[in-house]
């Protein structure tokens, strides 16, 4: 009963960690973006939120609906990014979260 009871609190504690590390992995997402031209490079957070915008001093020469569009199309992109790196970090969680194989201690048949 006592190597139940073991494996039961491993496999918990386990799973904590795997929780642990997907929400510091979240934390730690940044999407990031730079036109083919290099006039505009945007970051964003896990939530898709700019935190970033570098303009190069060229995209003076355009109009500003045509800059405006540029940072749009860019965020997008960046939140694109940040949303595979998203899908990684819960991929990895739930990977850690796939029932145990029948006949292990804690898949165990009753």
């Amino acid at each position: 009963m006592s190597a139940e009871m073991d494996a039961l609190v491993a496999n918990a504690t386990e799973k904590l960690e795997a929780l642990e590390a997907a929400l510091f992995g979240l934390k730690q997402v940044r999407g990031q973006f730079t036109s083919d031209d290099g006039l505009v490079s945007v970051e964003v957070d896990s939530d898709g939120a700019m935190v970033g915008l570098a303009l190069a001093e060229s995209i003076t020469g355009h109009t500003p609906a045509d800059v405006g569009q540029l940072i749009i199309w860019a965020c997008q992109q960046a939140a694109q990014d940040a949303g595979r790196q998203r899908s990684e970090v819960v991929a990895t969680l739930n990977s850690a979260f796939v029932a145990p194989a029948s006949g292990s201690v804690a898949g165990r048949a009753e």
